[in-house]
């Protein structure tokens, strides 16, 4: 299983995935799920995968493929984001038809994608690339794109994320919604892929690999944690918790002296 999550905020995007592959309790690998292609002040781009790994792997080898032979379209060659979709999604469909020709079961070769970059002056966006071809934005209400086993980190996002939210907070609360995840599925796990982009920068200056040891990883979900249990002890209590502290108090026996 995976877990990768884009944030679009209007002073840029937060991207963070996971690197864990699963063929099987006992065939567990990893491989990063965050590629990134950037010319500096020209054009970036960060490409997150869930599903097949052989699909996804060879539709990032075709599109590195494309830049260094000059075929068209390529990640250099596009004018906007949606023909950057467009070219992604074409080299992901024939990659899928490739693998089922050749497949002789029943198995599943679809692969989703969220593509996030900026292209000169244009603003900056993120897409989700659907198996079928098709893509879509994320909300105004809800900023974010999600792929892969998104139920458990999406109630911290649906709380906190907005348009405005600043994108350190916005990095910190990925980070906090890839922990609900990997503490709620096994098949996720690190080392965790978190990259920030300041927009109209055109280049990746913040970005960060996570190992399950790695101090700030631990110290995040420590406090995490900690801040959970607080917030849980300071909820408005129910009014006979309150009557029953009163009774307790007044039949109290006293100390003999």
């Amino acid at each position: 299983m995976t877990y990768c999550l884009a944030i679009n905020t209007d002073t840029g995007f937060v991207l963070c995935s996971d690197s864990r592959t699963n063929a099987g309790f006992d065939n567990i690998s990893t491989y990063s799920k965050m590629h990134t292609f950037v010319w500096p002040n020209s054009r970036v781009f960060g490409l997150l995968s869930a599903g097949n790994l052989a699909t996804t792997q060879l539709v990032v080898k075709r599109i590195k493929a494309d830049l260094d032979n000059g075929a068209i379209p390529n990640l250099l060659s596009v004018s906007s984001m949606q023909e950057a979709a467009d070219y992604v999604a074409t080299v992901s469909m024939s990659v899928q038809n490739l693998h089922v020709v050749r497949d002789t079961g029943s198995t599943s070769f679809e692969a989703t994608f969220i593509l996030a970059g900026q292209i000169g002056t244009s603003r900056h966006e993120t897409l989700m690339i659907y198996p079928q071809g098709n893509y879509i934005h994320e909300s105004d209400a809800h900023p974010f794109l999600q792929i892969g086993e998104i139920k458990y980190g999406k109630p911290i996002l649906d709380r906190v994320i907005k348009r405005d939210t600043r994108l350190d907070p916005a990095a910190r609360c990925a980070l906090v919604s890839m922990n609900s995840t990997v503490r709620s599925n096994l098949t996720v796990g690190a080392p965790i892929d978190l990259l920030i982009y300041d927009k109209d920068s055109l280049n990746f200056s913040h970005q960060m690999c996570l190992t399950e040891e790695d101090p700030f990883a631990k110290q995040l979900s420590e406090a995490w944690n900690k801040g959970l249990v607080a917030a849980l002890d300071n909820l408005p209590r129910f009014y006979w918790e309150s009557s029953a502290n009163e009774t307790d108090s007044s039949e109290a026996i006293p100390l003999r002296k």
